[in-house]
């Protein structure tokens, strides 16, 4: 039958389809988000087309056996700890960031560890077989398991992938997809979501896992829309900013692990290099005998993580002060700053006051509010808080300074990094064990003040 034309107008943030157009999005209420997308819509279904990986059977329960190798180890610590242990089989894998920020050096990285036992199939859609060349000569990728198809053609690609059978496929980028059948243009949402559609049945139907690389326009978000994070199985971001060499690779979901894990690289002319105590990385280059710095320790996910807090408190010379939050909540600082007004006594109001967590890092653990705290009034007292001192704890509205969790675990990293005191919640310091030895003098305060003479005692 002819096909018919049909134009619809999908919502770049949601999804939402009208046959109109609107300013306003009924289901986000987001504002000039409609964009106009022409489809043929043919009377016979093209589905049986767009999965050339066959259709799948139902199994019995007893049936489906798990072999024992159930991963691949990557060779990057790091992001093995991301992934929950390695690449799980069958799985689709959405790794994203800004253009730049290192994901396709990250992925071309990998293939050679992966080489040596596993055939990889690399998927380009941006860059030619020549410039891949290029640039796995300058990672020192040499693995002959490693095979680059240059297509953008979602179903043919689908189609290499079921007759050459590789244990592990890239797809660099999604963007750069697209379905024949299909009118919009490459990177539209229903390219997007389709061609992910597309790669994720093949993924499940063959038991090949699938690494997709998705680039994070202006907005923040993966292709306009958040459109892929339901459909595949780990969603991995890349942050850090360009001009800087550190790069944190987080995970906002893992289907087969942890999401409050992170990975940090260090990006060099030889691609990027793991960097396994980020602690020692955040506070190095820590300047001496200056006010308005604390060490805090925060956990992303079971591992502790140190990082300076610096502030700066001055005289305003406006009428409103100004707050500046780099790093840690706006709003949680601004709650800090009034704590230490009504409780302490420590008068802030007509003083700016900036706080930034130093090497990039984003805090949103309420254990960095105390030394949050301590660098505002460390700032504002003109004193320096000594540099073998950290502190943690959560600072209640009342001025308390309440527990919090994995404290001995915080205390053994203060004491590996040479630390010599730590200030925790007195809470936490009666629950350790006694006679237990963390070659690290702890003190519990229950207030603000008493963390400060507690730090000035030192």
């Amino acid at each position: 039958m002819a096909s018919k034309i049909k134009s619809v107008y999908v919502c770049s943030s949601c999804s939402y389809e009208s046959s109109r157009w609107l300013g306003q999005c009924p289901k986000c209420k987001e504002w000039g988000t409609l964009e106009e997308e022409v489809r043929n819509i043919a009377a016979e279904t093209t589905k049986k087309s767009l999965n050339p990986a066959g259709r799948s059977r139902v199994y019995a329960l007893s049936e489906i056996h798990t072999d024992m190798q159930h991963r691949f180890d990557t060779g990057l610590n790091e992001l093995n700890r991301v992934l929950g242990g390695g690449i799980v089989k069958g799985s689709i894998v959405l790794l994203s960031g800004d253009p730049g920020i290192g994901k396709s050096t990250l992925l071309l990285q990998i293939c050679e560890f992966l080489g040596k036992s596993l055939k990889i199939l690399y998927v380009s859609g941006e860059e030619s077989a020549h410039q891949l060349k290029l640039r796995a000569s300058r990672l020192n990728v040499k693995s002959d398991n490693l095979s680059v198809l240059c297509e953008t053609d979602a179903q043919y690609i689908c189609e290499v992938i079921t007759s050459t059978k590789p244990d592990i496929v890239m797809i660099d980028s999604i963007q750069t997809m697209n379905i024949a059948e299909l009118n919009s243009s490459s990177g539209s949402i229903t390219q997007v979501r389709e061609t992910t559609n597309l790669f994720m049945r093949t993924a499940k139907t063959l038991n090949i896992p699938i690494i997709i690389v998705g680039h994070v326009n202006k907005d923040g978000n993966i292709a306009g829309p958040k459109v892929l994070e339901h459909i595949v199985d780990a969603v991995l971001y890349f942050e850090g900013d360009r001009n800087l060499s550190y790069r944190i690779l987080r995970a906002v979901k893992n289907r087969y692990g942890s999401t409050n894990e992170i990975g940090m690289f260090e990006m060099l002319d030889t691609g990027l290099n793991e960097v396994s105590n980020p602690s020692l990385m955040l506070i190095s280059g820590k300047p001496k005998n200056i006010s308005g710095s604390c060490i805090a320790c925060v956990m992303e996910g079971s591992r502790p993580i140190m990082a300076e807090v610096q502030s700066l408190v001055t005289p305003t010379g406006f009428g409103n002060p100004r707050r500046m939050a780099t790093g840690i909540d706006y709003n949680r600082m601004a709650m800090l700053i009034a704590v230490l007004e009504k409780r302490a006594g420590y008068f802030i109001g007509n003083m700016d006051c900036y706080v930034n967590i130093i090497g990039g890092l984003k805090i949103d653990e309420p254990a960095a509010d105390l030394s949050v705290a301590l660098a505002i009034v460390s700032s504002l007292k003109d004193y320096s808080v000594p540099e073998d001192v950290l502190a943690f704890g959560e600072i209640g509205l009342g001025g308390e300074i309440r527990a919090v969790s994995s404290c001995e675990q915080r205390i053994r990293e203060a004491a590996k990094l040479g630390f010599r005191r730590c200030v925790v919640p007195k809470y936490n310091l009666s629950k350790l064990k006694k006679g237990a030895n963390f070659d690290i003098e702890v003190v519990g305060v229950s207030n603000i003040r008493q963390a400060f003479d507690a730090i000035m005692d030192n």
